[in-house]
């Protein structure tokens, strides 16, 4: 069966995330919080491949009955919200209300101090914008890699409420234009953050047992690792309270890169299912917090 990959649309459009940032902006996070409750509701009950999509990985990969998965996707659906209000909140400054704990906070910090350089290799579980606030603590900029093709006004009403300093997107271009700045980045040792759960087109993909069934991830960010002999990371944050997050960072991995494509082939395949073990064991700790809303299984 072919793939069926992401098609790199992010959910929501230009006016909902105007509607959002206007709330937040003029009556506050609680006030915004309190519109979700019935646009959650919304998009559990009318955007049927989403709540699918979420109804199978709640039936199928988490074991829940039937109302517990039904539940769940409208509760899935409500923390994505929070989690897109709270980044907002926060990247526009109103980050006073959060509080924040951190896991192996040394690993990005040892790859500023020593010059190493990283990977960031994240997956649309948690709020892994985050990682750009705890580099933006070590005086760094974020760089991300985006895997999507969302209309370019979304991103200038996001980047109004955000600021352009803090982060900067690489977009994926079909001419393969970003891998001048990806390149750029890494060879100074600097810091990218990038996903690993999705694909788009023909991009390379390696297979893994994941949650009981066999899935496809990105092959490129292990690739990119390897190429520039930079350590990877697994890293992301995870909304545990109203106004509380927990940052993780992974220990750093190592790619190598052997002479022989073959040899290469499989380091990757190696170190990246690393990376699926430790995506695998956080979705089992924050199922709630998965915001893949396609048949991510489907190969």
């Amino acid at each position: 069966m072919k793939t069926k990959n992401w098609d790199g649309k992010t959910r929501g459009g230009k006016l909902g995330h105007e509607l959002f940032i206007f709330f937040l902006k003029y009556f506050g996070i609680g006030f915004a919080y309190f519109i979700l409750r019935f646009v959650a509701f919304w998009f559990a009950l009318f955007s049927a491949q989403g709540a699918k999509s979420q109804y199978n990985f709640f039936r199928k990969r988490m074991k829940y009955g039937k109302m517990k998965s039904v539940f769940s996707v409208y509760k899935n659906h409500f923390v994505f919200g929070q989690i897109l209000l709270d980044k907002v909140a926060i990247l526009s400054g109103l980050g006073k209300k959060f509080t924040y704990e951190h896991t192996n906070p040394e690993v990005i910090r040892k790859m500023l101090n020593d010059k190493t350089g990283g990977i960031l290799i994240n997956a649309h579980i948690g709020s892994w914008e985050s990682a750009g606030q705890l580099l933006e603590m070590h005086g760094s900029k974020i760089y991300i890699v985006m895997l999507d093709a969302e209309h370019e006004k979304i991103k200038e009403v996001v980047k109004q409420a955000t600021g352009p300093e803090r982060i900067e997107i690489i977009p994926l271009k079909a001419d393969g234009s970003h891998l001048k700045k990806i390149d750029e980045v890494l060879k100074n040792k600097g810091i990218i953050a990038i996903h690993g759960d999705r694909i788009m087109g023909d991009a390379a993909t390696v297979e893994h047992e994941f949650l009981g069934e066999r899935a496809k991830f990105a092959a490129g960010p292990f690739a990119l690792a390897a190429k520039y002999g930079v350590p990877f990371s697994f890293a992301t944050a995870f909304k545990t309270k109203r106004f509380h997050y927990h940052f993780y960072a992974s220990e750093p991995i190592y790619v190598k890169y052997p002479g022989n494509l073959q040899e290469r082939k499989t380091e990757i395949f190696n170190q990246s299912k690393k990376y699926v073990e430790l995506l695998e064991n956080m979705i089992k700790k924050y199922p709630l917090q998965w915001f893949n809303y396609y048949e991510f299984w489907e190969i």
